[in-house]
Formats: structure tokens, C-alpha cells, sequence
């Protein structure tokens, strides 16, 4: 495939060439893409992506940005910071549902990251700190009684997130539930339980 007549090639810029990156690589995977794919996606040339980023890398890296710095921003949100800390850990669990629908490409790229890469790798150990910091809240709301203590924080929030996390398999924009919706049948789920 040639190169398109300036007449074909849309225009774009950072975020548009960076909309198709998070596309190419949640459908061909990371490793599967290359910036010829992106290029042909986008429907430009791979030197004019090169005006705009050094590497594949740097793609990957700004894509899953997006959603790692939208999670690490809800933890300096108000109801984040004070309170008691199940309240906290509420509304945390309910920003990053909002979060996940709202980037839902950005976030379930960052779920298939494996660390074949030093970027992968800095985003995995970016990844672990917010749970460590959620980890952390939790097993503050054990001590202060509001949630049960009898199960390790570490693993009750990996068993939190990985329902979290499921949504980027499933949610589909155009259906009928919306975040509200998702954030109650978790808080049912995971606060109250199934009984």
C-alpha cells in the first residue's frame, strides 16, 4: 500500500495519532504492532508520526498515561483524602469504575501490559503502587472496623480489582449500564456480599 495523496490523509495530531496507537495495539497487541500499523490506521505516513513521537514505546507509554494518571489523580480528590478510610476506599472504587468506562481503551491496554519492555515494566511498577496505596487504605478500614478483617488487604484488593478490571472485557458503550449502575452491584458484591 502507497503512500496517501495529501488530499487523503486526515488531519491529526497528538491525541488523534495517540486514539489510534491504544486501538492498533488492544487489536493486534503490543508486541504485534508496529508504527507502520499505526501509520496505515491513521491513515498517514509512519515519518509524520515520527514528528510527533520518538517510538512505539513512547506510544504505549502516553496511552496507558492517560489512564494511570487519571487513577493516581482520583487519590488527591478530596473524598480520597479525608474521612474514614472505607469511605475513601469507596469512592475510589467508584471513580476508577467512571474511569474505566470513560477510557475504557486506555485502561484495558494497560491491563494486558506484561513487562517485555523497560516502558512495560515502568508502568507495571507505576500499576503496583496505586494498588499498594489501595491496599493500604484497606487495611486501614479493617483496623477501623468498617470492613472485615479477616481476610489479607492485599489479596481482598486484588479480588476487588480484578472485578474492576473485568469491566474492560465486557462493558460496551452503546449498552444499558452505565458507571452508577456497575459501581452499586460492586459495592453490593464486595462491601455487603452475595447473602
Amino acid at each position: 500500500m502507497g503512500r496517501p495523496s495529501a488530499k487523503q490523509r486526515k488531519p491529526y495530531n497528538s491525541d488523534a495519532i495517540l486514539d489510534v496507537a491504544v486501538r492498533v495495539f488492544r487489536e493486534r497487541g503490543y508486541d504485534g504492532s508496529s508504527l507502520e500499523n499505526v501509520a496505515r490506521a491513521a491513515g498517514i505516513t509512519k515519518a509524520s508520526i515520527y514528528y510527533h513521537v520518538r517510538s512505539k514505546e513512547e506510544l504505549l507509554a502516553r496511552g496507558v498515561g492517560r489512564a494511570l494518571d487519571a487513577l493516581f489523580a482520583v487519590l488527591d480528590e478530596p473524598p480520597a483524602k479525608t474521612g474514614r478510610a472505607a469511605d475513601r476506599l469507596k469512592y475510589i472504587v467508584r471513580r476508577t469504575i467512571e474511569i474505566t468506562v470513560e477510557q475504557l481503551a486506555e485502561v484495558a491496554l494497560l491491563l494486558r501490559v506484561r513487562g517485555n519492555t523497560r516502558t512495560e515494566r515502568r508502568v507495571l511498577e507505576r500499576r503496583r503502587q496505586f494498588d499498594h496505596l489501595v491496599a493500604t487504605m484497606m487495611g486501614k478500614a479493617q483496623r477501623e472496623g468498617d470492613l472485615r478483617a479477616d481476610i489479607d488487604p492485599r489479596l481482598a484488593t486484588r479480588l476487588l480489582f480484578g472485578m474492576l478490571n473485568s469491566i474492560t472485557e465486557w462493558y460496551r458503550p452503546e449498552g444499558e449500564l452505565r458507571a452508577p449502575g456497575i459501581a452499586e452491584a460492586v459495592f453490593r458484591i464486595a462491601f455487603e456480599g452475595m447473602e
